[in-house]
């Protein structure tokens, strides 16, 4: 499998690269990203041949099918990790919540949130390749909550790997918060910048797009990656859970092998939506995808009205603060599979120096042939929360955007998966407030109300972030991100 450029080729950079070089140096030309030459076509052969299998059978022989260069023993090895989710044979469960609603429970692994269902395996994947080669690497994230504890978590202590995690002071939860500035592992780094997450992720685009700054790290002969869902390392362990998820509904009964649903994710970045698209390209059985938004609702605009226009626009904080984001990074590689690397360019670049693009009438035709949109702001989300567990449900402010955006835009009598992306323990004074009412409660007091008043546990790695030594303090301005990057490494 050969991987190809969402812009096009500058004619420096190679025609096309390998899985392992579009892992290792995600940025390709023009700025763009790396997109797979060709999806393998699965189809409903492979969805009955997994009917009976394991998550971690099924992901591989799906890895084996995109034929990337990677050993087989480093991929057992890197779905292995799965076996340290809260049940090693179902690391993902899928919940009936009410009549044709099904939540796709991804937060049961080491730092409760979805992005442990691809960087666990993929920081174990880089690190080997990254010694096989001999060669030492820094890896850069950018996080709006939840990549960072998830990238922190799994490259602690590997090899030939440093990384350097920046987030938005005062726009991630408390408990995001300290699953990152408690780590204290010797190769990693973090990193609080006064912005928000944007400033975060052009800083990291900017950087490894920069090749000044990738001249000082070769000086100390290190080289350049990143763990954003701007790497294709991140979308291809992405795809594995939306099929899972479906062969889930028919394993229960719930759906019958070949019947169309909607994906229903909330998104931010949109490589959770990207890796359902592409599950779609390859043979799922998908009615559309409906992405929910919070306020920060650019891409209802998108795909409702066909206009990405950020001129008016600054970043929201919100109750969902993982999705408190402007520029989805992975809106691109949709707009490249759909309409082409020479269009992609112009739209991007139009963005870059406009801050907006617009599609035309067609070209909105067929997005909204594949994706419908809503948006739901905090008090609905709240009410949402509310109502799903007076039903049984206890869950977070993200996966009640979902809620909002079945209820706008499915179809009655077609089943849909709504992605869960964070466990309620990362978000509790939201959901304290949504259950009782408190307000301004502290994190550790909000953890305590709802483990009373829902009656369950807190899980102990969250519970021990209070009493963790602070380790990483740092907070400055975007300005110094370079700055204070070449002083770690």
């Amino acid at each position: 499998m050969n991987f190809i450029e969402t812009r096009g080729n500058d004619g420096i950079r190679p025609y096309n690269v390998s899985f392992s070089q579009a892992i290792l140096s995600p940025i390709a030309s023009f700025g763009g990203l790396y997109v797979p030459l060709k999806l393998p076509d699965l189809g409903q052969v492979f969805l009955e041949k997994h009917l009976g299998s394991s998550y971690k059978t099924m992901a591989m022989d799906m890895l084996l099918c995109f034929g990337i260069d990677i050993d087989k023993d480093v991929l057992y090895e890197a779905l292995d990790l799965y076996d340290k989710f809260d049940d090693k044979n179902n690391p993902v469960p899928v919940v009936k919540v009410k009549e044709n609603l099904y939540v796709s429970e991804l937060y049961h692994g080491p730092t409760r949130a979805f992005k442990d269902m691809a960087l666990q395996p993929f920081g174990l994947v880089l690190s080997s390749i990254a010694q096989k080669q001999k060669q030492n690497y820094l890896i850069l994230a950018a996080t709006s909550g939840d990549t960072g504890p998830a990238a922190l978590e799994t490259f602690k202590n590997r090899e030939n790997v440093q990384v350097a995690c920046l987030y938005p002071d005062g726009g991630t939860s408390d408990v995001q918060r300290l699953q990152m500035v408690t780590e204290d592992a010797s190769n990693l780094k973090v990193i609080g910048i006064k912005g928000d997450f944007d400033d975060a992720q052009n800083a990291l685009k900017s950087l490894l797009d920069s090749d000044t700054f990738k001249a000082k790290l070769k000086e100390d002969n290190i080289s350049l990656s990143a763990a954003n869902s701007v790497n294709f390392g991140r979308i291809i362990f992405q795809i594995i859970y939306h099929i899972h998820s479906y062969l889930e509904l028919v394993r229960q009964g719930e759906a019958k092998m070949g019947e169309k649903v909607y994906l229903n994710v909330p998104s931010g970045n949109f490589g959770n939506a990207l890796g359902g698209y592409y599950a779609m390209k390859m043979g799922l059985p998908v009615e559309k995808i409906i992405i929910a938004s919070n306020e920060n609702n650019v891409l209802t605009r998108l795909i409702n009205d066909g206009k990405y226009d950020l001129r008016d626009s600054s970043v929201v904080s919100t109750t969902s603060p993982a999705m408190d984001i402007l520029k989805s990074s992975n809106v691109e590689r949709i707009l490249f599979d759909m309409f082409g690397a020479q269009r992609t360019k112009e739209l991007m670049t139009h963005l870059q120096e406009n801050n907006c693009y617009a599609l035309n009438s067609e070209e909105l035709y067929t997005l909204q042939s594949v994706f419908s949109a809503d948006y739901c702001n905090g008090d609905e989300g709240k009410v949402y929360i509310k109502e799903a567990f007076e039903n049984g449900y206890l869950m977070d402010p993200h996966t009640a955007t979902c809620f909002k955006a079945n209820d706008t835009c499915a179809k009655k009598g077609i089943k849909t998966i709504a992605y869960s992306t964070a466990e309620w323990t990362k978000f509790s004074p939201t959901i304290a407030n949504a259950l009782t009412g408190e307000v301004d409660t502290q994190d550790i007091d909000a953890l305590q109300s709802i483990s009373k008043e829902a009656n369950v546990v807190i899980p102990d790695m969250i519970s021990a972030l209070f009493s963790k030594e602070v380790r990483q303090n740092i907070i400055i301005d975007k300005e110094d991100i370079e700055k204070e990057i070449l002083s770690f490494v």
